[in-house]
């Protein structure tokens, strides 16, 4: 059985917990506490981050790499798109995401007044870029769910948390964020300390 170390308010984690949940498979999930984390976490991860999969002798860290390796492992539901040149193309997304996004998400969470300001600012106007995407297509790829989505939704999830004000321009966005609020999987993914983040 898989068991995922999962951080309870961590974004990168919640991406693994809903990737577990979408392909309804058999798993265990422990929960971290961040910010007192336990001495075999470190043990297992030379970083002492969550999240963290462990199956056996394999021990995995990195949201995007653990994922992978799940719909890899259990192909049904598909996350990644089979086409090798669309999944070259998301895996350009995740990157862009990560350098663009959840890059910023340490400065809002722990920095000074100023840098925070900044980082709210970046995140606020790649979203709003991203946003007219959906007056198109229902998810990131189209019609269908994919691991872009799953990426991106626990950064939806905490914009209220973080200060972060999208305009009217990001109204495609915001609806976008619901479709993948509603999921049974992401609702079933969430820890009570996430569920408190919005009110």
């Amino acid at each position: 059985m898989m068991t995922l170390y999962s951080g309870t308010t961590d974004p990168f984690s919640q991406r693994c917990r809903i990737v577990l949940f979408e392909k309804g498979m058999d798993f265990q999930i422990i929960d971290v506490d961040v910010y007192n984390k336990q001495e075999d976490l470190a043990a297992i991860n030379p970083y002492g981050r969550v999240p963290v999969l462990v199956e056996r002798d394999l021990i995995l860290h990195e949201a995007n790499i653990i994922n992978e390796y799940i719909d890899e492992r259990f192909p049904h539901p598909q996350l990644m798109p089979a086409d090798p040149v669309m999944r070259a193309r998301a895996r350009l997304f995740l990157h862009r995401f990560e350098h663009e996004l959840f890059c910023h998400i340490d400065a809002v969470e722990h920095g000074q007044q100023k840098v925070a300001d900044k980082a709210r600012q970046m995140i606020r106007d790649n979203l709003t870029q991203i946003a007219q995407v959906f007056t198109k297509q229902k998810y990131m790829l189209g019609d269908e769910f994919s691991m872009l989505d799953v990426a991106i939704a626990p950064l939806l999830w905490r914009l209220e948390l973080y200060g972060i004000q999208l305009g009217k321009d990001a109204a495609p966005l915001m609806k976008y964020a619901e479709r993948l609020f509603s999921r049974p999987a992401y609702i079933e993914a969430m820890t009570p300390a996430e569920k408190a983040m919005r009110k």
